[in-house]
């Protein structure tokens, strides 16, 4: 994460061997396919927190007013098979992915690592604490910032052995969800209370609408809730995820696309067919079932599937990234890779201001299919201003920042990016 670019979200420093195969990067030795495809899976994360942003109602097993129309059930069908509980897997795999170029890059100056990665994180969790606090309790900045602790302590390990470790912590959890489900199934107890559901709902869309005070005291009482759903969901998940890009960055898979061609044919037949069969399971269960067990069963089935049909989008995009169409994806979807931690927090503060009572107070006012228009005209601007900031600038501003934490020094402001 502090090399030659701070853009993900915790990764950093994509720089490659030069002469590596199909590497397709610029002067300055990035990989424009790492860019793109961290470009690609920000749509997708803001496709699934504008859900969450929009309306209290969202994820609770309540239905929120007025959103029960053909589309919006559609709307909502469609992100909860392709978009939930995905993505954040693609910006975990390149975390891991970026350490490893830091650490190569790192060694080849012969500067101290450690330090540095340290003083990363430590920025990372505080910009993720002002988040969750200020704009979205389910922030993912801290979660990076802690599980960075174990990929540090964990990064001299071979690749076959973090890819055994991510594949157990995998397994471990999702039969973990699966035997609580079985449990729960066979007491017969827990179902979901709908109408307690509704006007906690009501309750928390009230607070988001009201003044600064009462959405900051909002997102708070959220934080349990979605401080349980981090540990014991996201950040297992999480870390297999930051394995599996540490073993790739040790062989630099992404700059030797073409080398690896036959292994991301098998990630996307077995993605778009066991993984996207998985997330149709997933997205029935959690929508339909109004039982404790089933929803720890399509948690279950979640946690085992929906890597792989996040392999397969990453495969499907670096596969696209360095063909004959890469030039084109590289100058859509690249800027945006680039500084993808300011995009990441200013897709909340856009959110912030559009649906709580710091600005217009729409929560809970726009039905789903409305939420989705919302974000696909928000990151087409997005992906606009990107290209626009970097033209003048090196860096994204909330890169800037952390960059000259990390460093402790103040980097270029002006000037286009390399």
């Amino acid at each position: 994460m502090t090399s030659t670019v701070d853009a993900s979200l915790g990764a950093a420093g994509d720089k490659s061997d030069k002469g590596e195969a199909g590497d397709r990067g610029g002067a300055d030795g990035r990989l424009a396919a790492v860019d793109v495809l961290r470009g690609f899976a920000l749509f997708g994360i803001l496709v699934v927190n504008i859900g969450f942003l929009a309306s209290a109602y969202h994820g609770t097993g309540a239905e929120q007013p007025g959103a029960d129309g053909p589309l919006d059930t559609a709307v909502s069908a469609l992100t909860s098979v392709f978009f939930e509980a995905k993505f954040f897997l693609l910006f975990s795999f390149l975390f891991g992915y970026s350490f490893t170029l830091q650490l190569a890059s790192a060694e080849r100056r012969g500067a101290r690592f450690a330090p540095r990665f340290l003083r990363r994180l430590l920025g990372l969790f505080v910009l993720g604490a002002l988040h969750a606090v200020l704009l979205f309790p389910g922030d993912i900045l801290t979660t990076y910032a802690l599980l960075g602790l174990v990929l540090l302590a964990l990064h001299r390990i071979r690749p076959r052995v973090a890819v055994r470790i991510g594949v157990g912590l995998l397994a471990v959890t999702a039969i973990g969800y699966l035997l609580l489900g079985a449990v729960a199934a066979a007491a017969g107890t827990g179902s979901v209370d709908e109408t307690a559901a509704a006007a906690d709902a009501a309750r928390a869309t009230e607070a988001l609408r009201g003044d600064a005070a009462s959405v900051i005291g909002a997102h708070l009482d959220q934080l349990p809730s979605v401080a349980f759903l981090l540990v014991f969901f996201q950040a297992p998940a999480a870390l297999a995820a930051f394995l599996f890009g540490l073993a790739a960055g040790r062989h630099r898979a992404i700059g030797r696309i073409a080398d690896f061609t036959p292994l991301l044919r098998r990630l996307q037949w077995t993605g778009f067919t066991v993984g996207l069969a998985g997330a149709v399971a997933y997205a029935y269960a959690s929508t339909t079932s109004t039982t404790d067990a089933g929803q720890l069963l399509a948690l279950g089935i979640d946690v085992l599937t929906a890597p792989l049909l996040s392999a397969a989008y990453a495969a499907t995009v670096l596969r696209a990234a360095t063909g004959r169409h890469a030039d084109r994806l590289a100058a859509a979807l690249a800027p945006a890779g680039r500084m993808a931690l300011t995009v990441y927090l200013s897709q909340s503060l856009f959110c912030a201001l559009l649906f709580t009572g710091y600005g217009a107070g729409l929560s809970g006012r726009v039905p789903p299919s409305g939420v989705a228009a919302v974000a696909v005209a928000l990151f087409a601007v997005q992906l606009a201003a990107s290209r626009w900031w970097l033209r003048r600038h090196p860096y994204g501003p909330v890169e800037w920042l952390l960059r000259a934490w990390t460093n402790l020094a103040r980097p270029r402001w002006k000037g286009p990016a390399a």
